[in-house]
């Protein structure tokens, strides 16, 4: 039970690190290339985070179960490493809930407010300033999950270096 525990662990965090990775470094900027920043772009780009949130939120929780049920099942100096990982898990979450649900309709209605291409008007415009700083917030937040995500992974070989005593 415990193998089992510890692949499906490993698999939820590894899938939404891995996505997270290939979306900021793969996916956004290569379709900014082939893009630019049009109107398909943002729909692209919008439909691509907010699938990769849904899965992340869905690793996560599967996560979070599979930790809290290897917590009830693990020695006391090991308690400490998962109950650190759950935090950062649903830090995580939290952070990808909030971009998803509070970032990006507010993005979408500044590009709406503005006829659908944010890149066609000026950067003075109260709408793009607007969209702009919200973009850099969204950046900051997916951003915030990599990082914790990697924690969660150093975590997580930190404590397997712990169970062996090496």
């Amino acid at each position: 039970m415990n193998f089992i525990l510890r692949a499906l662990r490993l698999l939820g965090i590894v899938t939404w690190v891995g996505g997270l990775i290939f979306f900021a470094f793969v996916e956004a900027p290569t379709a900014f290339h082939v893009m630019g920043t049009t109107r398909q772009f943002a729909e692209l780009i919008d439909g691509s985070i907010t699938t990769l949130n849904r899965m992340g939120h869905a690793a996560g929780l599967i996560f979070v179960i599979a930790t809290v049920l290897l917590w009830m099942r693990s020695a006391t100096r090991m308690r400490r490493f998962l109950l650190t990982q759950i935090v950062l898990v649903v830090l995580m979450i939290a952070a990808t809930i909030y971009v998803q649900h509070g970032i990006i309709p507010a993005m979408e209605r500044d590009r709406a407010a503005v006829g659908g291409d944010i890149a066609a008007i000026a950067s003075s415009n109260p709408f793009r300033t607007d969209f702009d700083r919200l973009h850099s917030l969204s950046e900051k937040f997916e951003g915030s999950a990599l990082f914790l995500g990697l924690g969660v992974i150093l975590l997580m070989a930190a404590e397997s270096r712990r169970a062996t005593g090496t």
